[in-house]
């Protein structure tokens, strides 16, 4: 399994080397595992498909189909899980080329790298901004990655860890000069974790539970979170200090920092439970507890001072005091006597909180820490010692990454947000009103009549629930989940829960609903005008984006709400779905009506003085919102960054930004530095003219058009998705934890948007990355002519929202395959049908590549991106076997086959092919 040479920069022929090394490894695997004629079978596919693909080759298209029809059950997971793999490996070899890559660059002493904090601080530097400007920026940045399941790919840790042990041994040769006894022992170090990859289960064998998604998540924080945020902020502070003429601040506030759904997202989600709550909740505690005692151990180990040389302060004279290690053996080593007293408090902590054992026994018995800042304390309590007795350096290490870490993650270890959509909590309020005020029916009163009431229920500290009625089981699973975060919040602080989401929000009444319910559980104070967590209203239809600002200029001119943002520092969230507006309205409307909606939104909230944090619901998949974070973060409007922003990561794209700490590191670095210089720097990134704006609108318009003419007006469009993509098997094979859809329906309304998105990327299509493009810019075209198509390829050069558009679709139609696409298509059981849509659907594909070259004026779809070309070159031998395998699969599961085999194979490809892609979910 050796990919084809391709002449290119010297730069890349390590990454060429590491795919044929790594292939070759997995090729032999294959051979001596299955033996010859499987290898040979794999073998024989792979040139069939390159053929197709390159070629066009209509007798390749006949032998693959044949050789696939004839390939018996057994041997169908043979060649997906090697097709599936050898796309993993690649991922492997890739990554570790990004990585080689920024080392060169560092070694080099280049100037710093775009996306750096380096070289954000050095524009804003250059615009002007000084020592106070930086102070008051760090001083209120909020930046969050919020890791959300994906109910299509969560890879088992066994796969994971080896993925990452192949990454370790190739990064080993890459870094040091082996002899070649090592070289040999580093090779078969890769060929055995290879082969374990290879007898590994890919799969589960059990439906996907809420509790392994949550435990998919914290792999994460193994590997990159607990270990590179606290570097992060140490290099940073250094920099600052460096770099900043007058700057007087030792250490940064916690900004930048994970978050989670996983536990608490219960739209659509019947699993998410109170229980669950608490149980994923209680497993973030444990891992972060467990980090913190492992890392106060080890510091015990290295602070071994004595007290005959060195000076302590009073304070640390204290902590020693208290310890219960009396050891003669440590009677002159105040520092390890403390922290023996610290680790004993600590493990109590952990064992009253969560029922953690402590790894190792204490010495002692101690009283827990009532909450993470008192540990902080005596933390500080060390550093205050070390800094004033000539230690500087010792205060530097392995203290300074934990002090970092207990003010990052504390003892929650990351803000858990709750989410359900804006019905459930409709009904929820209405049956709690009807029981309390008998006759009042909320659910038939207008908007303003539901307002005023909810407003009135507001006023008063009254309660609206009592212990003697039987409430729906709805309702008492809505009340459950908001009395146990009330719970977690004595129990974790704050911290632990900051946000409440609202789904399908349009309305005032939907926030004043959530309101009265956390009225209910003691989460807002109405005699303090307090509320306890953030009330986030979540815009995801096209309608609804056009109409949050109008929504939240209502709501912000109600005095008791304005209040209750008072105590939240006058902060207010706003929630941005990029996933289901992409679904109602195609990619094109669907980035517009955010933007625009951006604008609007930071004009009213400007007006209210009320400060706005704008939380993008972002996919891996650009039909989603996704694509690269830096150049989506600075194509917001001016004003749309004030400081802090939210975006969700989910799916395939959480293990290829998280799961190597050095890529992890950069990614989290990435956002930290976009948000900077579109905070401080907002005209240098956008900065429309009005033309721009009205070519926006227009383009936009026709889009939508065309979109909703294909997917909602369409005769049969819903029967041609559900039979010419895999979204079937998504729902029935039971991938994932929660259903595809909202409701018991095939409706493409009620799908989610996940599984939507997921299902085009599949079968190579990516329809909702691109669709509708094509037919407005030919009709802008039409009416406008060359000076209407000079205008669009300014827009394209000189405004940074319509560039990254365009790039973000350039992207999309490069991974796209149309001939791979019809053989998805002959899955269509109605031959008219499916001659009437896609024909329709290859000619806007050809439209929309057609516009977007001539817009971008290059003459090859990603002749601006050469490396994501070559990677895309490099993976379509692997990606597209899968994708014809798949249709067989399909065949014959369609068919009645009850074979295990087939339906395992389905899933494998599908995790082949999303793993292959990157950016599929």
């Amino acid at each position: 399994m050796i990919t084809a040479d391709h002449s290119t920069e010297d730069k890349e022929a390590p990454l060429r080397e590491d795919i044929r090394f790594l292939g070759r490894l997995l090729g032999d695997t294959l051979r001596q595992q299955e033996g010859n004629d499987a290898f040979d079978t794999v073998e024989h596919i792979r040139q069939l498909a390159i053929r197709f693909h390159r070629h066009d080759d209509l007798a390749a298209r006949d032998q693959l189909e044949a050789l696939l029809a004839a390939l018996p059950n057994d041997h169908t997971t043979q060649v997906a899980r090697a097709f599936s793999y050898f796309s993993h490996l690649a991922n492997i070899a890739e990554d570790q080329h990004h990585l080689r890559r920024a080392r060169a660059h560092a070694l080099a002493g280049a100037k710093p790298r775009e996306g750096s904090l380096e070289m954000a601080i050095a524009r804003a530097q250059e615009a002007g901004i000084d020592a106070h400007g930086f102070s008051d920026f760090f001083a209120q940045a909020k930046v969050s990655p919020v890791l959300t399941a994906h109910p299509t790919e969560v890879q088992r840790k066994s796969i994971l860890d080896c993925q990452w042990e192949i990454a370790r041994l190739l990064d080993a040769r890459d870094r040091n000069e082996l002899t070649p006894d090592e070289m040999q022992e580093d090779e078969e170090a890769i060929r055995r974790a290879v082969l374990t990859l290879w007898q590994t289960r890919m799969l589960r064998r059990v439906k996907l539970s809420v509790a392994d998604e949550i435990a998919n998540a914290l792999t994460f924080y193994d590997t990159t979170f607990l270990r590179e945020l606290p570097q992060l902020y140490n290099r940073l502070e250094d920099h600052l200090a460096l770099i900043v003429p007058h700057w007087t601040k030792d250490e940064l506030k916690p900004f930048l920092h994970p978050g989670s759904w996983i536990g608490g997202d219960r739209d659509g989600n019947p699993f998410v439970t109170a229980d669950v709550l608490l149980a994923a909740v209680r497993a973030q505690s444990r891992k972060a507890l467990s980090h913190q005692l492992e890392q106060l151990h080890r510091l015990g180990a290295e602070l071994s001072l004595t007290a005959s040389l060195v000076d302590i302060s009073d304070a640390l004279k204290a902590l020693v005091a208290r310890s219960p290690d009396h050891s003669p053996h440590r009677d002159d080593e105040p520092y390890r006597r403390a922290i023996a007293g610290m680790y004993a408090r600590l493990a109590a902590t952990a064992q009253q909180l969560d029922e953690l054992e402590a790894p190792r026994h204490p010495v002692g018995t101690a009283e827990p820490y009532a909450n993470a800042a008192e540990f902080a304390a005596d933390l500080d309590v060390l550093h205050g010692s070390l800094i004033n007795h000539k230690s500087t350096l010792l205060a530097r290490g392995r203290l300074r990454h934990l002090r970092r870490s207990i003010a990052i993650f504390g003892f929650h270890l990351a803000p858990l947000d709750l989410r359900q959509n804006s019905e459930v909590h409709a009904r929820t309020v209405a049956e709690l009103l009807a029981i309390a005020c008998p006759g009042t029916d909320y659910l038939a009163l207008d908007e303003a009549a539901r307002i005023k009431l909810l407003l009135d229920e507001l006023a008063t500290p009254r309660p609206l629930t009592a212990p003697s009625v039987t409430y729906s089981t709805e309702t008492q699973s809505e009340l459950a989940i908001f009395h146990t975060a009330g719970q977690i919040h004595q129990r974790y602080g704050r911290a632990s829960i900051e946000n409440v989401i609202i789904s399908k929000a349009s309305s005032v009444s939907d926030m004043l609903e959530v309101a009265v319910l956390l009225k209910e559980a003691g989460l807002l104070r109405p005699l303090d005008h307090a509320l306890d967590v953030n009330i986030v209203p979540l815009f995801e239809t096209i309608s609804d984006l056009e109409n949050a600002a109008e929504v939240m200029d209502q709501l912000l001119s109600l005095p008791l709400y304005k209040q209750l943002l008072d105590s939240r520092g006058s902060w207010q969230e706003i929630m941005l779905g990029y996933s289901d507006s992409n679904k109602d309205g195609g990619f094109l409307t669907s980035g517009w009506a955010l933007y625009r909606s951006e604008i609007a939104l930071t004009a009213i909230f400007a007006r209210h003085g009320v400060r706005l944090r704008l939380f993008h619901g972002r996919g891996g998949s650009v039909g989603r919102g996704g694509g690269p974070s830096y150049q989506a973060i600075l194509a917001q409007p001016q004003g749309a960054v004030q400081g802090q922003i939210r975006i969700t990561e989910q799916g395939e794209v959480i293990a290829s930004k998280y799961a190597n700490p050095e890529l992890g590191h950069r990614n989290l670095e990435i956002l930290a530095a976009a948000t900077l210089e579109a905070t401080l720097l907002p005209r240098v990134f956008d900065n429309p003219p009005p033309e721009f704006l009205a070519a926006m609108e227009t383009l936009s318009a026709s889009a939508f058009s065309a979109y909703r003419s294909l997917v909602y007006d369409t005769p049969g469009f819903e029967q041609y998705f559900w039979e010419s993509t895999v979204i079937a098997e998504i729902a029935s094979l039971n991938i994932g934890s929660r259903p595809a859809s909202r409701k018991h329906s095939t409706a493409i309304e009620d799908l989610r948007a996940i599984p939507w998105v997921f299902s085009w990327a599949q079968c190579r299509l990516m329809l909702p990355g691109w669709f509708g493009f094509g037919t407005a810019v030919a009709k802008w075209k039409a009416t406008r002519g060359e000076v209407g198509m000079q205008l669009l390829c300014r827009m394209n050069r000189e405004w940074g929202f319509f560039r990254t558009l365009l790039s973000n679709m350039d992207m999309v139609l490069a991974k796209s395959d149309i001939a791979i696409a019809e053989r998805y298509s002959e899955l269509v059981s109605d031959e008219a049908l499916r001659r009437a849509i896609f024909p329709r659907l290859k000619a806007e594909r050809q439209a929309a590549i057609d516009a977007l070259l001539e817009i971008t004026q290059t003459n090859e779809l990603l002749d601006s991106n050469p490396p994501l070309k070559r990677s895309i070159r490099n993976r379509f031998p692997y990606i597209d076997p899968l994708n014809h395998l798949q249709v067989e699969l399909l065949r014959r599961f369609r068919a009645g086959t009850t074979d295990e085999k087939v339906q395992r194979g389905i899933h494998l490809s599908i995790n082949g092919i999303a793993a292959g892609l990157r950016n599929s979910g």
